[in-house]
């Protein structure tokens, strides 16, 4: 499955954006590597499984590993280096469907008002009552 969620190709495209990390001079467990704890990530949010519930002897990589580097990544920039870089592929390849295209925009308060409306007359919902008894 993880070759499913990551193909080498994916893979090789994307590792130059990744920073290198080098073992601790002071020794400790080295640093895992980045493509398997993105395979992870990737795991967790198609499954949509826990955190805590990742199978951490299947990945090699713990949930607070994870974690930890998507708050680094996402510090460094790394997400959207990595979408920049993959949409210029699409886009030069002409392989983006702009028919898929989805725009949201929400609606906001006007922070100042705008003309109240007037009073709603109640003379229907009277007559409703004095018809009834």
């Amino acid at each position: 499955m993880a070759s499913q969620l990551l193909p080498d190709e994916l893979w090789n495209e994307i590792e130059p954006l990744f920073p290198a990390y080098e073992p601790s001079p002071e020794g400790g467990c080295p640093p895992k590597e980045a493509r398997r704890v993105l395979i992870a990530i990737l795991f967790v949010l198609k499954t949509g499984i826990g955190w805590k519930d990742l199978p951490t002897e299947a990945f090699g990589c713990s949930y607070k590993t994870c974690l930890r580097r998507i708050r680094e990544w996402s510090r460094l920039g790394l997400w959207q280096r990595m979408h920049e870089l993959l949409l210029a592929k699409l886009r030069g390849a002409n392989l983006l469907d702009w028919s898929r295209v989805l725009v949201d925009c929400s609606l906001v308060k006007a922070p100042l008002g705008g003309p109240k409306p007037g009073r709603i007359p109640r003379i229907a919902a009277a007559r409703a009552v004095n018809i009834a008894c």
